[in-house]
């Protein structure tokens, strides 16, 4: 089964919880309650294992650790690479800028989604293909 790693935001974001029940394939949630090393490892493992990894970034973020990894997988594994920017409580300048890293993650040859909708229709038909249907 096709799994996916489901990166960015965390920040007591909810767009996990929505997302989850729209998937057909298999899922890495990394939010824990006690982030330890065991955790940490098991992160740095599905990161890998994982057949795509997905960063969705909403306003609720504080730090920036999430870009520079959907940066990074874009270069390292465009096919395998989803990013989707949830716009809502972001102002003017920073979607302006978030657009222009989604701009550059799509030229590295990565997939760039609008919405958890969309993601959902994109991975989800990742499944039907690997199944030959």
């Amino acid at each position: 089964m096709v799994k996916v790693f489901l990166g960015g935001t965390c920040n007591e974001s909810t767009w996990r919880d929505e997302l989850k029940p729209m998937l057909t394939i298999d899922y890495f949630d990394p939010v824990v309650d006690d982030w330890n090393e065991d955790a940490q490892k098991r992160e740095a493992f599905e990161k890998v294992t994982c057949d795509f990894r997905l960063y969705v970034i909403t306003s609720a973020m504080t730090g920036v650790y999430s870009i520079a990894e959907v940066v990074d997988d874009s270069n390292k594994r465009p096919d395998g690479t989803i990013f989707c920017i949830l716009e809502d409580g972001f102002t003017e300048g920073q979607l302006r800028s978030l657009h222009a890293v989604a701009k550059m993650v799509r030229d590295n040859g990565a997939t760039v989604c609008t919405s958890l909708d969309a993601v959902a229709e994109w991975l989800n038909r990742r499944q039907t293909v690997k199944d030959g249907k």
